[in-house]
Formats: structure tokens, C-alpha cells, sequence
């Protein structure tokens, strides 16, 4: 099984609206890295101020980057036939499933998420926010808020799960045997 383990930036929250400003996606088999992608992405409009100061990702940076639309067809391969996997999966999916539906692709992969999946593997850590996992679990975290930084350190999140899940959560969750597959996670 093979999985696509996804971080993007965006110039907001919402994906009808708002554009992608850079993506990640590390292909894993569950015990390594077998490829990585990234790219600044030009979102076609300008990046909010506060958006900036998060990233670091300024409108210079994009202005002569790819659109989606001139990556869609690359993304769209990278995650065909594998298992979308991200840090609150359902922001990244939703964004990259709107920008692929706008330039002809539809995307419709099974997901994961490593904030519900670290929550019932590990439970009762600290926080589950990406800088609190990777703390807790001794990851580095280079380049926060940055695709290609989040997406690599997900990926070792998500091999630590892999290695740690001993009652078949994932498997669980793929199959949707839980309502946490489809609905957002209860915060403490």
C-alpha cells in the first residue's frame, strides 16, 4: 500500500476562494520515503499580509512560479492509487480536490488523518498540533508552516503510527468503521 502524505500553503481557509501558494507531497510505503515533490504554486492573487508573516511565502516568491492548473496533471498522478494522508486531512484534501476539479482532474482517494490517527495511537500526549507531535515524539520540525518542511515531518509522524498501531486504527479508519473518518475531532 502506498500513500501520499500532503502539506500544502494557501492564501486562506477556505479553497473555493482561496488560492495554493506551495504543496509537498512525499510518496511512503509506510516505512520510508520513496519520493518527494515540491513547489511554490502561484495562487493568481495576492497573499494576505498575515499569510505571509506565517509562511514566509511573499508574493515575489510566486510571481513566476507554476499555476495548479500547469502542475494539476503531475499532482494528480503523484496521488493516484494511494492513500491521501495529512495533518488535518481534511484542509488539504479539500483544497487540492477543489484546485484538481477546476483544472479537469477528480480526485476521490481514501484519507488519513495523522491528528486523529496520533490521538488514538498515542493517546494522551500534550497537544496534537504538528509543533506539539514533533516535539513530543523528538521529530524535527525545520521550516515550519513551510509544504515541504510539515509534509516530511508528517512522514515520520505517520511511521511512527505505522510502527506503534498495534490494534489496527488505520486499518479501521480506511474502512470507515468510525464517524472520526467523516467528522471533525473532538479538541481537549
Amino acid at each position: 500500500m502506498l500513500y501520499a502524505i500532503v502539506d500544502i500553503e494557501t492564501t486562506g481557509s477556505y479553497a473555493m476562494s482561496n488560492g495554493i501558494t506551495e504543496i509537498a507531497i512525499v510518496i511512503h510505503d509506510g516505512k520510508q520515503v520513496l519520493n518527494f515533490y515540491e513547489t511554490l504554486v502561484n495562487p493568481q492573487r495576492d497573499i494576505p499580509y498575515f499569510i505571509q508573516r506565517l509562511t514566509g511565502i511573499d508574493d515575489s516568491m510566486v510571481v513566476n512560479a507554476p499555476t495548479f492548473e500547469e502542475i494539476a496533471s503531475q499532482v494528480f498522478e503523484l496521488l493516484q492509487d494511494k492513500i491521501f494522508v495529512a495533518h488535518n486531512v481534511n484542509f488539504d484534501y479539500s483544497f487540492i480536490r477543489h484546485h484538481l476539479l477546476q483544472a479537469g482532474h477528480t480526485l476521490d482517494s481514501r484519507k488519513l488523518c495523522t491528528v486523529r490517527l496520533s490521538r488514538k495511537i498515542i493517546p494522551g500526549l500534550n497537544g496534537y498540533s504538528l509543533s506539539k507531535l514533533t516535539r513530543q515524539l523528538n521529530i524535527n520540525l525545520t521550516n515550519h508552516h513551510r509544504a515541504g518542511g510539515d509534509a516530511l515531518a508528517t512522514a515520520e509522524i505517520f511511521r511512527i503510527l505505522v510502527e506503534r498501531d498495534e490494534e489496527d486504527v488505520m486499518d479501521g479508519m480506511l474502512k470507515g468503521r468510525n464517524r472520526e473518518q467523516y467528522l471533525p475531532p473532538i479538541c481537549r
